[in-house]
């Protein structure tokens, strides 16, 4: 019937065939059918996309509502193929595999859209987990993690899309298998400090702005990135650690302490009498109790030994703060008081002294 109106309406150079067997009027009722289809789909789409939002409302849950949000466009696209489905018949096509194989290359596009814009709501929902709210590290590698599954969803894509027109896919699969392995050989450093910013971002052995030591290195994290963690050590020169053995690494996190540690020799010089000396360690045991900061369970002021040019005194106690800068201060009025006791002992601090003993050579016998 529409053919018959056409003939009457359009010239008849429009029903000489064209490429692929179709006649010229068909080839311009395609793109005119599939602009109508557009339109169509469009508040089809609408539609639909109401009637889910309101049966998601009634769940408990946000990522649906997101999903949705997100997909719509994908939505009205698979509602425009299927009107162009519809209406495709009325063109009377003798061969229409050409179309038909398009349209199945549009639903996969459409599939994989979809596919696609709902990384952004997985990427959305991890993020807002406690785990990485305050984690920078988690949350770069959660990023790396959605991109690397919008590439990976990018190639299905493709190669469905090409699979849907017909063209043999075996040779691309085959070779992206060989690249992989290729991969694999060429770059296990890379996917081991991958595995282990995972394990990291999953362990938290520390995190950035924690003081940690590493073997040697003592410094502040300043970076967990993907492949290495960066540590600032207090000359301001940065270290890197490839995250695949970090991982493997003992790491000691002196920021989760609850309190710092307190241990030094004190030496008081040689002549020092028993009730001089009892009064200073009586003294300095007080200046440690009588300090705000002082763990009080475990204070140490002991006499330790005779040593090669003091008297030695051990000091052992917690500072109840973590701030290593606190402690610092805290340990400097500390000394300060010890300095003060041992004068009104009326003794002195030691020093490195060295004896020399000089012998007159014996008179050579005439």
């Amino acid at each position: 019937m529409l053919q018959t109106w056409l003939r009457h309406v359009l010239p008849a150079s429009f029903f000489n065939f064209g490429p692929q067997g179709l006649m010229w009027w068909q080839w311009l009722a395609i793109p005119a059918l599939a602009a109508i289809a557009l339109l169509i789909g469009r508040p089809l789409g609408g539609i639909t996309r109401n009637i889910l939002q309101r049966a998601f409302k009634r769940t408990r849950t946000t990522w649906d509502d997101r999903l949705l949000e997100r997909v719509g466009g994908a939505l009205k696209f698979v509602w425009a193929i299927a009107v162009f489905r519809l209406m495709l018949p009325g063109l009377g096509l003798e061969s229409p595999d050409v179309v038909h194989r398009i349209l199945a290359a549009l639903v996969v596009v459409a599939t994989f859209w979809a596919l696609w814009r709902s990384v952004d709501v997985f990427i959305e929902m991890l993020l807002e987990r406690p785990w990485a709210v305050d984690n920078p590290s988690a949350r770069s590698l959660v990023a790396v993690t959605g991109n690397f599954t919008r590439v990976a969803l990018t190639i299905m894509g493709l190669l469905s899309t090409l699979s849907a027109f017909g063209l043999p896919v075996t040779t691309a699969v085959a070779g992206l298998g060989i690249g992989g392995i290729a991969l694999a050989f060429g770059a296990q450093k890379t996917v081991a400090d991958l595995f282990g910013s995972v394990a990291i971002a999953a362990d938290r052995p520390c995190r950035v702005g924690d003081t940690v030591r590493v073997e040697d290195v003592v410094g502040v994290v300043e970076e967990i990135g993907v492949r290495s963690t960066r540590i600032r050590t207090p000359d301001r020169s940065v270290v890197s650690f490839p995250n695949g053995r970090l991982a493997d690494m003992r790491i000691e996190t002196l920021a989760v302490r609850d309190r710092i540690r307190f241990a030094t020799m004190v030496g008081v010089v040689y002549g020092t009498s028993e009730q001089q000396l009892k009064q200073v360690l009586t003294g300095m045991e007080d200046v440690l109790r009588r300090h705000p900061h002082i763990w009080k369970d475990v204070i140490t002021v002991r006499f330790a030994g005779f040593g090669a040019t003091a008297l030695e005194i051990e000091v052992q106690c917690w500072f109840s703060t973590p701030d290593y800068e606190l402690f610092r201060a805290y340990r400097q009025d500390v000394l300060f008081g010890f300095l003060k006791v041992i004068e009104q002992a009326g003794t002195s601090i030691s020093w490195p002294t060295h004896t020399v003993q000089l012998v007159a050579p014996h008179a050579n016998p005439s």
